[in-house]
């Protein structure tokens, strides 16, 4: 039977290994250096914002974390955009191999965007992949338009 509910702090060597296999999946890989980098990060990064900037969504079966999809919860300046200066990026969505299919990611999504309704979010962004695109559609996310272009400085080179 698959539960959801909201990771804690006992959950962080599952939330590590579902990270790694994220990037996996999503890069097609990840260099022995990048998972030695990320193994030693993210335990004290866990620990220190989950739960209030981090919150991951999860479904378990026998206790065991099957699907992830963390919230990142930034505050800022109020601004039109954000009237309550508080808006969220969605990261890491990730179903084990054998569970995709069942919907769960779905009800993660679901369960995600009514915490950020109930909790003063001004809005949730994330960044779709092809197969993501629908799921993230039917729970109400649109794509954007927009008039600014994405640009970025490397401080680290990630291979």
């Amino acid at each position: 039977m698959i539960t959801f509910d909201i990771a804690t702090k006992s959950d962080i060597n599952e939330l590590i290994e579902l990270r790694i296999q994220y990037m996996i999946a999503d890069f097609g890989f990840v260099t022995e250096e990048q998972e030695k980098a990320m193994r030693a990060q993210l335990p004290d990064y866990f620990n220190r914002k989950l739960g209030t900037e981090l919150i991951p969504f999860v479904a378990r079966e026998d206790n065991q974390i099957v699907s992830v999809a963390l919230l990142h919860i930034i505050e800022m300046p109020a601004s039109s955009i954000v009237p309550t200066g508080l808006t969220a990026e969605v990261l890491s969505v990730y179903t084990k191999p054998e569970y995709r299919g069942r919907g769960l990611c779905s009800t993660l999504i679901s369960n995600l965007v009514e915490y950020g309704r109930t909790h003063g979010l001004s809005k949730i962004d994330l960044s779709a992949t092809a197969d993501g695109l629908p799921v993230y559609q039917r729970v109400g996310f649109e794509v954007l338009e927009d008039h600014y272009t994405s640009m970025r400085i490397k401080f680290v080179d990630n291979g």
